[in-house]
């Protein structure tokens, strides 16, 4: 039950997860996340399902503190302990006609299971993906086999042209009537992708603070048009046009002390 059955190192610091959860993988859809826990005093932590089949579903974590680093020195045969899931809405996919997907980092991995219905849904499909250099992409190849065109940004200019996703999403819009974007990222990213966006519609995958994923801690609620939403329930999608970051990110550093002290040094 909830065994690791594939372990992939993607780049330095992510790594892929391919797991054996049976009665989560015949109900997952795109856009929805998992709680897991590794050992019993473990942090329960949020994972957005990055793909899926009958049997599997796949996970992939940045190691950056001391659980992300804990789950990454599990082995293929290894069991995770608990493993709850699908939770939050699925992603709404319908034909809107171009959808631009706006992946940063490790947003990369849970943008490509939502390209890949919307392609299914008749949608032409592009893909914008961000990493600070080219060694941190992954899954670009997968990206290609369902969207119209891959343009990679890096801060370094070490692949596709050198600035931040939202030079690149400028680019796109300049020669595309583009009818949705789906931003998923660290939030200044999606923040700074809605305004570039203007008024398209602009779907946001938001990340608070989390503890039992199903609506009943308060931990993870936002601000959305002026109404109170709980991201787990309630989300993790949200136009981002309508979502107020400023709280949203004051109360993403609740914890940052604490965050500090469990991050990994960076090599």
């Amino acid at each position: 039950m909830n065994k690791i059955i594939k372990k992939q190192q993607l780049n330095a610091t992510n790594i892929l997860l391919q797991i054996n959860a049976e009665d989560i993988a015949k109900k997952a859809k795109p856009g929805q996340f998992v709680m897991l826990r590794v050992k019993e005093e473990g942090e329960r932590i949020p994972l957005t399902i990055a793909d899926f089949d009958e049997n599997t579903i796949t996970i992939v974590l940045q190691v950056v503190g001391k659980s992300s680093q804990e789950i990454a020195a599990m082995d293929e045969g290894d069991e995770i302990l608990d493993l709850l899931g699908p939770l939050g809405t699925p992603s709404e996919i319908e034909n809107y006609g171009t959808v631009v997907m706006v992946g940063g980092g490790l947003g990369i991995a849970p943008c490509y299971p939502i390209a890949k219905a919307m392609k299914k849904a008749g949608n032409k499909v592009i893909a914008v993906l961000g990493a600070r250099n080219k060694d941190l992409f992954f899954w670009t190849e997968e990206f290609g086999t369902v969207c119209k065109e891959v343009l990679l940004c890096t801060d370094d200019g070490s692949a596709g042209i050198k600035g931040l996703v939202t030079d690149g999403l400028k680019i796109i819009i300049e020669k595309e009537k583009v009818d949705r974007v789906v931003a998923i990222g660290p939030m200044i990213m999606m923040k700074f992708v809605t305004l570039a966006a203007g008024d398209i519609p602009t779907v946001v995958s938001l990340n608070p603070i989390m503890v039992d994923g199903m609506g009943m801690c308060g931990g993870c609620r936002v601000n959305v048009a002026g109404k109170v939403k709980f991201a787990c329930v309630d989300g993790p999608e949200f136009i981002g046009q309508d979502v107020d970051w400023n709280s949203l990110m004051n109360r993403a550093k609740a914890y940052s002390e604490e965050e500090h002290k469990c991050r990994l040094p960076r090599e």
